[in-house]
């Protein structure tokens, strides 16, 4: 049977980590959190469905998925060498979370990790925080009304997401990219 989206955002996040270590790179725990926030949002443009399950968060260093935070949490600057586990609320027993298989999935962690997996974790929260972008939009409410939760909802995540901007004159790699090959610059990020 074929694994239909959205998917454990651990899952998706363990993912990312084995993708990433294929491909000689490592990641921290903030670095993870942008990237999975920037492909759910990739996912959510192009599928017109979410990646993961959940929602994602307005936090001080960007978009943050609360269960990806609470699996890493304590794992501080440091590159992830283990991998996200699930824990019991009432055992309190942990046990592995069970990889995907969804070819879907797998390719839109391969785009992400290709063109964005070298950043450091400062310019994927640059990234992320760009002004008119969900993360900007969702902390400015917070200023002056409720906002629930901090929470950026899928749709301000559609509707807004053009606005990611990446200056190829502040990372020389972006500048290396090619249009046809970087997802991300399709829709906003370029």
């Amino acid at each position: 049977m074929t694994e239909l989206p959205p998917f454990d955002p651990r899952s998706i996040a363990n993912l990312m980590l084995d993708e990433a270590s294929d491909a000689g790179v490592q990641l921290t725990h903030i670095a993870v959190q942008k990237l999975l926030y920037f492909a759910h949002a990739l996912f959510l443009i192009e599928k017109k469905r979410p990646l993961v399950t959940g929602h994602f968060e307005a936090w001080q260093y960007g978009p943050v998925h609360p269960a990806v935070f609470q699996a890493f949490r304590g794992s501080g600057r440091k590159p992830l060498t283990k991998r996200a586990e699930s824990r019991d609320p009432i055992t309190g027993v942990t046990k592995a979370v069970p990889a995907t298989t969804s070819a879907l999935a797998r390719n839109v962690v391969r785009k992400i990790i290709a063109q964005y997996g070298s950043m450091n974790p400062g310019r994927l929260i640059e990234i992320s925080h760009a002004k008119g972008a969900p993360w900007d939009i969702v902390v400015n409410k917070a200023k002056t009304s409720v906002a629930l939760g901090m929470r950026i909802p899928d749709t301000l995540i559609i509707d807004r997401f053009r606005f990611h901007k990446v200056s190829v004159d502040e990372d020389p790699r972006v500048g290396e990219i090619d249009d046809e090959d970087a997802p991300i610059a399709r829709h906003g990020f370029g």
